[in-house]
C-alpha cells in the first residue's frame, strides 16, 4: 500500500526502528530517535541491495519516489545505483578540486619546468587573474562554452581586443592540458572561435627610411643617459636580435676574440641556440661596456642591482627621450629595418637574412643545414651592415650595385 505526506507525520518513534513502506521497493526508516530515513531496496546481479536514498523531511514523499524511479532506470540498465551514487560522490569531490585556476596553475608551473620564461610565465599568470573571478573556482569539467565566453567579452568591450583574443588563446591551453589529464572531457574553448572581434595586426613601429635611419643613429650618439643604456642602444642596430635577447646578454655568452655571441636555446624564441656574428663595429661597443661592467654576469645590468638585466622598458623609454614616438620607432623596430634594408640591397640571401634574424624553418631539417650553410655569408654580412649603417650615420647617400653574395 503506498505512503501518504500525512501517515509520514504520524508516524511517531518507537523503542525499536521499524518501516513504512512504499511501492518499487521505497521504504522509510522509523528511528528510535524520532529520524526518519529513506531507503530502496532492489536486487541487482541476484543479491539483495540497499540505496540510501536521503533523511525525511530534507527528501519528502515526491522527491524520495522520484529518486527510486532514477535508480529503478540504472538497474534496468544494468547499472548498480549504489556504485554510481558513490562515483557521482567521488566526481564531485575531484571535480571541486581541479578548478579552473588550479588546473592553470598547474600548467604554468610544468611549463617553467619545461624552461619557459619568467616573463612569459608571468603574462600568463596575468591573463589566468583576468579569468578568475569570473572561473577560477569553478570544476573545469562543469565550465560552458557560454560562461568562457562571458568573461572574454567584459575584456573585448572594453576595447582591449588584442588581451581578448590572447586570454581565448590562453584559456584554450588550459583546457587542452585538462582534456590530456583526464580533468575535462572537451576544450569548450575550440568552440568559441570566431566569435570575438579579431584585432587590427599591430607592428613593431620601425624607421626603414635610409635618412631616417641614419638621422636615428646620429640622435643615439647624443644620448646622455645612462652609459649601459647607451651602448644598449649602440649596439641594438648592428646585431639586430630581440629585445629581450639583448638586455639579458651574458658575458660569458661573448667572445670578443673570436667575434661571436652565443645566445643559449633557453633565452631564444623558437629554443635554438643561436649564434651571432659580431662586426668590428658591435666588438667595440662591446669592448667599450666591459670596461664597466665586464666584471660581472650581465652586459647591461639594470640601475638597481647588477644581479639583474635592464627593465624592458629601458630602451623604449630612451628612444621616447631621443623624441621617437612609440608610432615612429621601438626596440623590436631595429629588427624591421634590418630585415627591410637587407632586403632590399639585393646583396644577400633571404635564407642568410632570416637565418641571422633567428626566424624559425618549417623544414627542421632544412633549418639545421642553413644554420651551417650560410654562416660565412652572414659573417660578411654583419660586417656590411655595420659599415653600411655608419655610412648612414655620417649622412651618406648609399648607391646598392645589387647582389654579390
Amino acid at each position: 500500500m503506498a505512503l501518504s505526506d500525512a501517515a509520514i507525520r504520524a508516524a511517531k518513534s518507537a523503542d525499536k526502528q521499524f518501516k513504512l513502506h512504499d511501492e518499487g521497493g521505497l521504504f522509510l526508516i522509523v528511528k528510535p530517535s524520532g529520524g526518519k530515513l529513506w531507503r530502496l531496496k532492489y536486487r541487482h546481479l541476484g543479491k539483495e541491495q540497499q540505496l540510501s536514498v536521503g533523511r525525511y523531511p530534507d527528501v519528502g514523499l515526491k522527491d524520495a519516489r522520484a529518486r527510486r524511479d532514477e535508480a529503478r532506470k540504472l538497474i534496468a540498465n544494468g547499472k548498480n545505483p549504489t556504485f554510481e551514487k558513490k562515483r557521482a560522490v567521488v566526481a564531485a569531490s575531484v571535480g571541486a578540486a581541479n578548478t579552473f585556476s588550479a588546473i592553470a596553475e598547474e600548467l604554468i608551473a610544468k611549463r617553467q619546468r619545461e624552461g619557459l620564461k619568467d616573463i612569459t610565465t608571468g603574462k600568463m599568470r596575468w591573463l589566468l587573474s583576468l579569468l578568475a573571478p569570473a572561473l577560477g573556482d569553478r570544476p573545469i569539467a562543469e565550465i560552458e562554452p557560454f560562461e568562457l565566453l562571458a568573461a572574454i567579452k567584459k575584456v573585448e568591450t572594453s576595447g582591449r581586443l588584442e588581451t581578448a583574443k590572447r586570454l581565448l588563446a590562453f584559456a584554450g591551453r588550459v583546457f587542452r592540458y585538462a582534456v590530456a589529464t583526464t580533468r575535462a572531457r572537451h576544450n569548450v574553448a575550440a568552440d568559441l572561435q570566431g566569435a570575438l572581434v579579431a584585432p587590427r595586426v599591430k607592428h613593431h613601429a620601425a624607421i626603414i627610411d635610409p635618412k631616417g635611419v641614419g638621422a636615428l643613429l646620429r640622435a643615439i650618439d647624443g644620448f646622455e643617459g645612462q652609459p649601459v643604456t647607451l651602448w644598449a642602444l649602440r649596439l641594438a642596430p648592428h646585431v639586430f636580435v630581440r629585445p629581450g635577447e639583448l638586455r639579458q646578454a651574458e658575458w660569458t655568452e661573448i667572445d670578443l676574440e673570436a667575434a661571436t655571441w652565443r645566445i643559449p636555446a633557453e633565452r631564444m624564441k623558437m629554443k635554438r641556440e643561436h649564434v651571432v656574428p659580431l662586426s668590428k663595429q658591435a666588438v667595440a661597443i662591446l669592448t667599450e661596456a666591459r670596461g664597466l661592467t665586464g666584471g660581472g654576469r650581465l652586459v647591461f645590468p639594470g640601475q638597481r642591482t647588477p644581479k639583474r638585466p635592464m627593465s624592458e622598458n629601458t630602451l623604449n623609454a630612451a628612444l621616447r627621450r631621443l623624441g621617437y614616438s612609440t608610432d615612429e620607432m621601438t626596440s623590436h623596430g631595429f629588427r624591421s629595418t634590418a630585415s627591410t634594408l637587407l632586403n632590399e640591397s639585393g646583396k644577400w640571401s633571404s635564407d642568410a637574412i632570416e637565418r641571422a634574424l633567428a626566424h624559425g624553418d618549417a623544414d627542421g631539417v632544412r633549418g639545421v643545414y642553413h644554420r651551417g650553410a650560410h654562416w660565412d655569408e652572414r659573417v660578411r654580412m654583419a660586417q656590411w651592415w655595420s659599415d653600411y649603417l655608419d655610412g648612414l650615420k655620417a649622412g651618406k647617400e648609399i648607391v646598392h650595385l645589387g647582389r654579390t653574395a
